[in-house]
């Protein structure tokens, strides 16, 4: 059987490759996203003071650390039993809309807008941002830099530091902001919001302008139905800080809604040896492989996902994107995969006009951002909505409050059954018996995990089985005498 190999990867967070498997004909038998990198955060989180958490597992990753501070403070939150006061939970969430923002503005212009601005087989050199830039013009890439250079600077203003942030402590912030603090971010979340409208024009004419481009949005190559899941608030509208978790099915009726705290009655986590991801499931529907459809337990997360299971944004301009989006392609829920790209821009509108929103609040300054813990701690459960997807933190401690044992459910470990089920599909329309397989094709196929917008660094938090281990011995000149191996697919 001959084999296909992309390594590695471009244009993600972290370090993987594909593996396409070809049958005699020629044709794809099989395709695998492989994840060689690991780390072990669930497990040497063990033994620390829970409060430390909140800073230690921010580490995980240098993209989304903002969302593991938050999900993380709430769990210590709910570890003591603690409730913020309402200016503390509405200055988390104005930072937190900031980090939406400064999240989704680097996925699409740096990662995912080279396929669509440049091209999806174009010459590859010229297929980054540094193409876009060219293709768009010099200003809007200065546009892009300075706002989310905005949003970092928000971050960095309410968390202590601009990527690692510390101002989450149990039951509240660590300080709170003042008049000339928020009058600032005011400014900058008006800039923003202006932003996230030129990105969805720029949207509207560079792709849907473009016939070729929708009908690679809609066509079979990039569908999948599946179950979705995301957080919405009381009028099941789309929250990102805090609310209950919807799940919807392929048709896009509700089958579940429930407390953050109750997602163990909800989510199975399934292990396959040859991944360090999980693959989560629903449990009422059971594992059943890595299949497509209603009858598989299969669901997924991220913008799509989010937009999916709610019935509108809570802004108005979101909202009329929102409208036009499902409007344009026929109505919920969308299967399209490449359509979590369009939604990601409509939730750069919606964030920043939160943000907005939040700034204009004037209880965001109140200096009352703490409630001090009094309980016994035991244990807890934090979850947001990452810029990839519905993040859970779960943590048991100690009467001390020393941790006894983690749970981490990433977005993106959510999306990793999905993710190997587009990749296989796009392979099979896109690489058949008699076709070269290009370089434009191949990356054709890394659209299609693209498009969940993966951090793999999050992600790899499992350990089943025996670790898989290579080991290469080489003399001098580079030339192999002994070599190792264990538990290698």
């Amino acid at each position: 059987m001959k084999k296909i190999t992309v390594d590695p990867i471009t244009r993600l967070e972290g370090h993987g490759r594909i593996e396409i498997f070809l049958d005699d004909d020629g044709n794809v038998a099989n395709a695998y996203l492989q994840v060689p990198e690991f780390r072990g955060f669930e497990k040497f989180c063990e033994g620390r003071p829970v409060e430390e958490l909140p800073r230690i597992t921010p580490r995980i990753c240098g993209v989304c650390p903002s969302a593991h501070h938050m999900a993380s403070t709430k769990a210590t939150d709910a570890v003591y039993h603690v409730d913020p006061p309402p200016a503390a939970k509405k200055l988390r969430e104005l930072y937190y809309c900031a980090h939406m923002c400064h999240s989704h503005i680097a996925h699409f212009y740096v990662l995912a807008a080279p396929d669509f601005v440049v091209g999806p087989t174009a010459d590859p050199a010229e297929r980054n941002i540094l193409g876009v830039i060219a293709k768009v013009g010099l200003e809007v890439g200065g546009e892009v830099i300075k706002h989310r250079a905005y949003a970092q600077d928000i971050q960095a203003v309410i968390g202590g530091k601009a990527t690692h942030s510390v101002c989450g402590l149990p039951g509240g912030m660590s300080r709170a902001i003042t008049e000339e603090e928020r009058a600032d971010f005011e400014e900058k979340a008006k800039s923003m919001v202006e932003f996230g409208k030129f990105g969805l024009k720029l949207f509207d004419d560079v792709v849907l302008g473009n016939k070729e481009y929708v009908d690679i949005i809609t066509g079979p190559i990039y569908t999948m139905q599946s179950y979705y899941m995301g957080m919405v608030d009381a009028n099941n509208k789309v929250n990102f800080y805090e609310g209950d978790i919807r799940v919807v099915d392929p048709e896009g009726k509700e089958v579940a809604k429930f407390k953050p705290a109750d997602y163990v009655d909800y989510i199975g986590e399934h292990t396959e040896p040859w991944s360090y991801l999980k693959f989560p499931f629903l449990k009422k529907v059971g594992w059943k492989g890595l299949e497509e459809g209603k009858d598989s337990g299969v669901y997924r997360v991220a913008p799509l996902a989010r937009l999916n299971v709610a019935d509108g944004m809570a802004t108005p301009m979101a909202q009329e994107a929102y409208e036009k989006m499902y409007s344009t392609l026929g109505g919920k829920p969308i299967h399209a995969t490449l359509a979590f790209h369009w939604a990601r821009l409509i939730e750069i509108l919606y964030a920043a006009e939160r943000l907005l929103e939040l700034c204009q609040d004037k209880e965001v300054i109140d200096p009352n951002v703490r409630t001090i813990p009094t309980a016994t701690p035991d244990e807890g459960v934090g979850v947001v909505e990452a810029p990839r997807g519905t993040l859970y933190h779960h943590y048991k401690t100690d009467e001390k409050g020393m941790v006894e044992k983690v749970n981490l459910i990433v977005a993106t470990v959510q999306n990793n059954p999905a993710m190997n089920m587009s990749i296989k599909k796009a392979a099979q329309k896109l690489i058949t018996a008699g076709k070269v397989a290009s370089e434009g094709l191949l990356n054709m196929v890394e659209m299609a995990f693209r498009a969940y917008d993966p951090c793999l660094a999050c992600a790899t938090h499992t350990l089943p089985g025996q670790m898989p281990l290579e080991v290469i011995i080489r003399d001098v000149e580079g030339n192999i005498v002994h070599q190792l191996s264990r538990n290698l697919c």
